[in-house]
């Protein structure tokens, strides 16, 4: 029996949700699986996965063929780097303490690489708020620069109209 580890959809339409899982090759995508390692959820951003990393390596150390995009998702989670570095001990290569210690060492360099990016991701979104709230405030002012020369301009009116009407009030009161 070929088995697969592929991708098995769940979700509602337009929000795919996915479950990482070994089938028969012969198996519909949505059908009948022998187990369940994982879920991807590309919903998200960063695509979230959640995977049973010691089934996965397991499944492929067996012989199990993944998707193209199960395969890319089992990489980007060292499925395949420690398949490689325990391929390298049974050549004698070198010895167990060695290879924890290399992936180790991977999986920290790749969460500073994350790292990096989400606070680079943060300043941005820092940056595009400080620029919003500032192009804000000078329409603001613009605005507030207009209702004060309107107001500006009533009372100017209102200050000419004032005496026009007091001379107007007066010529009567001669007239009498």
């Amino acid at each position: 029996m070929a088995t697969k580890i592929r991708l098995q959809r769940g979700g509602h339409k337009g929000y795919a949700f996915y479950s990482i899982v070994i089938a028969d090759a012969r198996a519909p995508r949505d059908g009948r699986f022998t187990e369940k390692i994982g879920t991807y959820n590309p919903n998200t951003n960063p695509a979230t996965v959640d995977l049973n990393f010691e089934r996965a390596l397991y499944w492929v150390e067996v012989g199990a063929q993944p998707t193209d995009t199960v395969r890319n998702i089992l990489s980007k989670e060292g499925v395949y780097l420690m398949k490689h570095l325990r391929g390298g001990v049974k050549k004698g290569a070198f010895g167990e303490d060695a290879v924890q210690a290399k992936f180790d060492a991977w999986k920290q360099a790749k969460e500073k690489g994350f790292e990096a990016v989400r606070e680079k991701d943060a300043k941005a979104k820092k940056d595009l708020a400080a620029k919003k709230l500032e192009a804000e405030k000078k329409v603001n002012e613009a605005i507030a620069a207009k209702v004060a020369e309107k107001k500006a301009a009533a009372a100017a009116a209102q200050a000419e109209a004032a005496p026009a009407e007091e001379a107007a009030a007066e010529a009567p009161a001669q007239e009498a």
